[in-house]
């Protein structure tokens, strides 16, 4: 290591109040050695970043210190099917995957207008109370967004201009003997076949007459009540949207997200290195059948074309189904299926610098091998991708949906095909007053909703203790969707949202730009 880099290391250090043993100093070299020249200051400064939370009882830093701080730092492998930071360059350092399963849950208290952050282990198989939870804590978490819209908010002051363009929501329970027209909030719900209520937390039931979504939905509606007790709806729509900013503001530092909490320094640090990372990008494909040649062949030739561009993509995506069959209890070739896992990953090793310079991040989708059909899914089994996984050590298998932080941007990543199940279970076709894409009613229902999948449970089964993690709270940057539809994009309401087709059918992907958030919708 050259004298100019143990210099910049000792005042860098000295800067930040730190005093290095000689031996710690070697450490810190061994450590920024192993990156690139152009990568040293970022290396030190990751290093040192990690020192910076750590409790010392002395500004004296000793070898061992600095091995313990590597040793977390270079910790992936260990890091499988968990939350892991993985980095081996300055692009790799950016990117911080989280699992659906160590996503933190948060309880709303409507009392102290508070959430509260759920710190008991969460069962896979819930009691039945949870089912009721699961429901409750959607209406919540809509309520008390609503709650600060200015439109739906109650004037602090009566006066004769205080109501104008106000819009109270009212408790079902409260319209009981009322008159004229009135704002509710509510869940749409199927009580008895083929009639649909409105209902709320005054557990009171008041007949949908006419509607938009689907069942489980939570809209506004505006209507009046008649004569035989039914809320006649004139107007329904979604709770409107908060800006992502505001949401923040209101969570005091809680981590929603589950890649961790920053000060408001280090937030501005990140996004000036997120400024800086212009020749990052993300490479998505969903559908790779490794028991299919022609679906093999493909990617091979994607892989081929990115290893000869100059900068290499920082991570590729790969979203399931992994099989052109689905993995039911009628596939009883899973010995099979791992030896072609083992072939994939002969493909992805041929190519030096993608497995020098890139990530490589492995979703499942609603067909391949799991415990169960029920959202979240876990990682694919272990089983499976122990061959995958001798060709690419450092590979991260996570759980569908999955979450990745980039710098400070949020993304999540869902694999299922929404389109084709939102379609088949809305109530009444959706309006095409502002848009007749189908795609772009289906952002803007899990957007408004906060959640990735606002569908009935007998239509896709959540797992109940597990619903949090499907939220959309406060609002990513970015939501990527690994459906079989059409491939698209659209931007709506700052939240860039993207659909990466099916690779193995039409030979469609995405490559995207996380620094500018711009989508560029490729296909061989």
């Amino acid at each position: 290591m050259s004298a100019s880099t143990r210099k910049k290391v000792q005042r860098k250090s000295k800067i930040r109040g730190y005093n290095l043993k000689v031996d710690a100093l070697d450490e810190i070299l061994s450590f920024v050695s192993r990156f690139p020249n152009s990568d040293h200051d970022e290396a030190i400064d990751l290093l040192l970043d990690q020192l910076d939370h750590e409790s010392l009882k002395s500004t004296i830093v000793d070898k061992e210190l600095v091995q313990r701080l590597v040793s977390l730092l270079w910790e992936t492998d260990e890091a499988v099917g968990e939350t892991s930071v993985s980095f081996g360059s300055s692009s790799r350092s950016s990117i911080c995957v989280v699992d659906a399963f160590d996503i933190p849950r948060f309880h709303y208290d409507p009392i102290r207008k508070q959430f509260y952050e759920h710190t008991s282990s969460l069962p896979v198989h819930g009691e039945a109370s949870a089912k009721e939870s699961l429901y409750r804590d959607r209406f919540l978490l809509l309520s008390q967004r609503l709650s600060r819209d200015q439109h739906f908010s109650k004037p602090a002051f009566d006066s004769e201009f205080s109501h104008f363009g106000s819009c109270e929501i009212s408790p079902i329970q409260s319209l009981v003997g009322q008159t004229g027209r009135r704002w509710v909030m509510g869940l749409i719900s199927q009580l008895e076949d083929g009639h649909f209520y409105l209902e709320d937390l005054t557990a009171s039931q008041y007949k949908i007459t006419t509607g938009f979504f689907s069942e489980n939905t939570i809209v506004v509606a505006e209507g009046e009540m008649l004569v035989e007790g039914i809320f006649q709806v004139l107007t329904c729509g979604f709770p409107p949207l908060e800006d992502r900013d505001k949401s923040l503001k209101q969570l005091s530092g809680q981590d929603f997200f589950g890649g961790g909490t920053f000060t408001i320094e280090e937030t501005i640090k990140l996004e000036e290195m997120e400024r800086r990372a212009v020749n990052d990008m993300f490479v998505i494909l969903s559908d790779i059948w490794v028991d299919n040649e022609e679906a093999m062949g493909k990617l091979e030739t994607v892989l081929d074309g990115f290893e000869s561009v100059e900068v290499v993509p920082s991570l590729f995506v790969f979203m399931g189904n992994f099989s052109s069959h689905p993995c039911n209890l009628s596939f009883h070739t899973y010995s099979t299926l791992r030896l072609q896992f083992g072939k994939l990953g002969q493909i992805i090793a041929a190519h030096s610098r993608l497995i020098e310079h890139s990530r490589f991040l492995f979703i499942p989708g609603p067909d391949d091998a799991g415990p169960s059909t029920s959202l979240p899914r876990c990682a694919l089994p272990k089983y499976l991708t122990e061959e995958l996984q001798k060709h690419i050590p450092n590979a991260i298998f996570s759980s569908n949906p999955c979450r990745v932080k980039f710098y400070s941007q949020e993304i999540v990543f869902f694999r299922q095909d929404m389109l084709y199940r939102m379609r088949r279970s809305c109530l009444m076709p959706p309006s095409e007053e502002e848009t007749d894409d189908p795609f772009q009613h289906l952002v803007a229902t899990i957007t408004h909703q906060s959640h990735l999948c606002p569908l009935p449970l007998t239509v896709q089964p959540i797992i109940w203790t597990y619903d949090h993690c499907l939220y959309l709270y406060p609002t990513p940057h970015t939501i990527v969707l690994g459906d079989s539809s059409q491939q698209k994009a659209f931007k709506y309401t700052g939240i860039t949202c993207f659909n990466t087709g099916s690779f193995s059918i039409d030979s469609t992907f995405v490559v995207y730009r996380p620094c500018s958030q711009e989508v560029e919708l490729s296909a061989l």
